[in-house]
Formats: C-alpha cells, sequence, structure tokens
C-alpha cells in the first residue's frame, strides 16, 4: 500500500509497528513524532522510520494513516486536539493502548466530524523498551484486539488490517467495554496482585532474611510480571480504574473466603478450592498467545564444571538466538545442574531446544505442562 504514515511516540510498541509496515508495505513513507529528538534520530539512522517529523500539528495533515503509540492519557489529550487539525478526508487513525474505554471517549468528537477512529492494542511486549528495542515480528502470533466504534465501516476496519499485515499478529474485534473488561481481569488484575505479593514478601524479609534467597526459585516465576514498567502501569491503572476497583474488590472478597475457610479447617471446601482452580487451569491453552505476553522456558540439564553456562549461551550465539533471561536452578557436584533459559518466542525456544541438543548432546525439556 502506498501512503504517509504518522506514528505519535516512537517506543517498543511504535517503531515495532513501523517495522512491520515497511516490511509490508515498503512503498509506504514513514514519519516519526516523539517528545525525544534523540529517540527521532536513533529510529531514523536505525531504518526505523523515513523522516524525522516536527508535530501533530505540522505533520498530521500528511498522514494517510495516524498511529498513536504513546501512553494512554497522553493518547486521549491528543486525540482531543486533532478536530482543530486539518486531517486527510479519509485518514484512520488509531492507537496501541492497554485501556480503551477512555480512547474512545476521547476520540468522540472526532467521530462526530466522520473521521475513522479504531482503537487498538497489540498484546505483545519484551523485557526490553524504546526503539533500539524496536522489530517487524514483536507482534507475531500475538493477539492485536481491534476496538472500531458502530460508526466505523467494515471497510476501514479491513484497510487497517492491511496496513498491519507485516504484524503477522491474529487480529481480534471487541467492543471498547468488554475489551477493558478482559484485559482488566487477565492482565490488569495479575500485575496489581503480583505488586502487592512482592511488596508484601520485600517486608517479610526485614524480620526473615533467608526468605529473600529462598524466594529466588518459584516465587520469582509466579510474580515475573511484577518487573513490569511502574510508568506504564499506573497509566493503566488509573485509566482503567473503574473495572480494576470492581475486580478488587472481588479478589478481596476471595481472600476472604479463603481466610474463613482455612479458619473452620474444612477441608472437603479447601480441597474443592485447589481442585477447581486445577481443573480450570489444567484447560487453559498453553501455546495461544493471551494477555499477559507468555514466557517461553527451556530447561536444560548440564554437568557441572566451569564454562558450561557460556558453551551453551555460545551455541545460542552461534545460531542467532536471542534469550531474554538465564539462570541456574540447580547445581552440586557430580550431577547435572538445570539451566532455565527464557526466550521471547516459542520459534526462538524450538530453535534453542534444537540447537543445544545437537550441539552438545544436553537434554533439553519445556517442563511439566508441555
Amino acid at each position: 500500500m502506498k501512503g504517509t504514515v504518522v506514528i505519535v511516540g516512537l517506543g517498543l510498541i511504535g517503531g515495532s509497528i513501523s517495522l512491520a509496515i515497511k516490511k509490508e508495505h515498503p512503498e509506504a513513507h514513514i514519519i516519526g513524532i516523539d517528545v525525544s529528538l534523540a529517540t527521532l534520530e536513533k529510529g531514523k539512522a536505525l531504518g526505523v522510520i523515513d523522516e524525522i517529523g516536527e508535530s501533530l500539528q505540522i505533520d498530521g495533515p500528511k498522514a494517510d494513516l495516524l498511529i498513536f503509540g504513546s501512553p494512554v492519557k497522553q493518547t486521549e489529550a491528543l486525540l482531543q486536539r486533532l478536530p482543530a487539525i486539518q486531517l486527510k478526508p479519509d485518514v484512520i487513525i488509531t492507537d496501541t493502548g492497554s485501556t480503551k474505554s477512555g480512547i474512545i471517549q476521547a476520540a468522540a468528537e472526532l467521530l462526530e466530524l466522520g473521521k475513522t477512529f479504531i482503537g487498538g492494542h497489540p498484546m505483545a511486549g519484551s523485557h526490553k523498551s524504546g526503539v533500539t528495542a524496536a522489530k517487524a515480528l514483536l507482534f507475531e502470533n500475538a493477539y492485536y484486539l481491534l476496538t472500531p466504534p458502530p460508526t466505523v465501516s467494515a471497510e476501514k476496519v479491513a484497510e487497517l488490517r492491511k496496513w498491519l499485515t507485516g504484524t503477522n499478529a491474529k487480529f481480534m474485534e471487541i467492543a471498547p467495554k468488554e475489551h477493558d473488561q478482559i484485559t482488566g481481569m487477565l492482565s490488569h488484575l495479575p500485575h496489581i496482585v503480583a505488586a502487592a505479593l512482592v511488596n508484601q514478601t520485600r517486608n517479610f524479609t526485614n524480620d526473615h532474611p533467608a526468605a529473600f534467597r529462598l524466594a529466588a526459585g518459584g516465587f520469582r516465576d509466579i510474580t515475573r510480571v511484577a518487573s513490569s514498567d511502574p510508568r506504564m502501569w499506573t497509566d493503566i491503572s488509573l485509566s482503567n480504574r473503574t473495572i480494576l476497583k470492581q475486580q478488587l474488590s472481588v479478589w478481596r472478597d476471595g481472600m476472604n473466603e479463603a481466610i474463613r475457610m482455612i479458619d473452620q479447617e474444612n477441608e472437603t471446601t479447601i480441597y474443592s478450592f485447589f481442585d477447581d482452580a486445577k481443573e480450570f487451569r489444567d484447560s487453559l491453552p498453553i501455546h495461544e498467545g493471551g494477555a499477559i505476553p507468555a514466557f517461553y522456558d527451556l530447561f536444560v540439564d548440564v554437568p557441572d564444571y566451569p564454562g558450561v553456562i557460556s558453551e551453551v549461551t555460545g551455541f545460542l550465539a552461534e545460531e542467532e538466538i536471542s534469550l531474554t533471561n538465564i539462570k541456574i536452578l540447580e547445581t552440586r557436584e557430580d550431577i547435572f545442574g538445570v539451566l532455565q533459559i527464557t526466550f521471547q518466542t516459542n520459534k526462538d525456544r524450538e530453535r534453542a531446544k534444537v540447537c543445544i541438543e545437537s550441539k552438545s548432546g544436553y537434554a533439553c525439556h519445556y517442563g511439566e505442562e508441555e
């Protein structure tokens, strides 16, 4: 597709969308706008964008596709300024925010003027941030939620999807309110619970220092999402506050019920509590993307001798396979230790398994569930 794409907010998400568009539509001209000139200069040098933009007022009227990759609250403010800008009649405007109800409200005047606004939420991320971490395949096989208002035609939605074909994402259309309810339950609430659990543990370790070392195992794994960007999660918590308050109230009631259940020492009730949770969790898809980016772990049985970690990572480097984290689960004299290596995609994990097993003979496995 030919045309001019203007991307406001050239971070990891905005930069990755830009690269995906360039890959699929090399004839498109992409202009980047960001509060940081250094970011724009990096983006231009890396080929993420074709031109450094000056401002939304100056470059917005050039856009056939206008993408906001900025935080939700900032996007809401910018959308409210758009009616005063002379945009192209057929421009498609979209965003990448994690909440949608406030975004749609902010776009209300645009919609009344007959402009096309389609909310968007690519459900993928990375342990890295910024334009230097952008890559075209960041969203591959991830869900990309679209929240078109009823007044937007199916043809315009199809046109946006065509622009975004290079993401290789799985598109799903959903109403804005339902989007916020679902992501609130499956993503936003778990992040708050994980952060609260980590903060409780931090206070606990003041009185029980040994707990700090013991928390390095499974506890650290189940609270991984608490390491997410606090600025982003402050923004999400405020923009989805009504739904989050409702869900946190339900969570609080559930915890109070758990207290009563344990206090009453009702073995049958306690068993059902854990059994119901196990049955439902075991029914969830394993290899599907979801509201929280998946962690793709590979467990490698390695002999305990100096240099074995650098040997394994060297194999991966030879094949240009990127990892996001590596740690030792167990290392004892005269027996095998276990390396837990985390990858961003299942494809990288599968490639790594073949690579390590063929080059070293070390056994690799995905874990009990897989």
